[in-house]
């Protein structure tokens, strides 16, 4: 991972809201869009994923379609330190667990939970 700050203009800014609207937009579109080049997109964007502005693509799914039905926010609590590395640990072998993030507040993380059903849910 970079940690330096990225070069960002608003050519990029326009690149990455079109692939966050829709990651499958071609470079020609994207282009065409901007008043770029098909190349020169497809450099900037190679660029954007170099530098980690850009760090992945990914598909939107309907739950439903997976036979998830029911959805559910989760609060949790521990014992002593929960840092992050931690919780992610915990929750990686559980596909049903969709998003976890540690809070401020009374809990010490939230957890997005979707399942086939309550029977379901209460076995995550």
């Amino acid at each position: 991972m970079n940690s330096r700050p990225a070069s960002f203009d608003e050519l990029d800014r326009k690149i990455v809201t079109a692939l966050m609207e829709n990651a499958r937009t071609s470079f020609a579109e994207i282009g065409a869009e901007i008043g770029l080049s098909s190349t020169a997109v497809k450099r900037r964007v190679d660029r954007l994923r170099e530098t980690d502005v850009i760090t992945g693509f990914t598909a939107t799914v309907r739950p439903s379609a997976l036979g998830w039905r029911t959805e559910a926010y989760v609060e949790v609590y521990c014992e002593g330190a929960a840092p992050p590395r931690r919780l992610a640990e915990v929750v990686r072998g559980y596909p049903e667990i969709t998003a976890a993030m540690t809070v401020t507040g009374g809990a010490d993380a939230l957890l997005h939970v979707r399942a086939r059903d309550v029977e379901h849910f209460e076995e995550v």
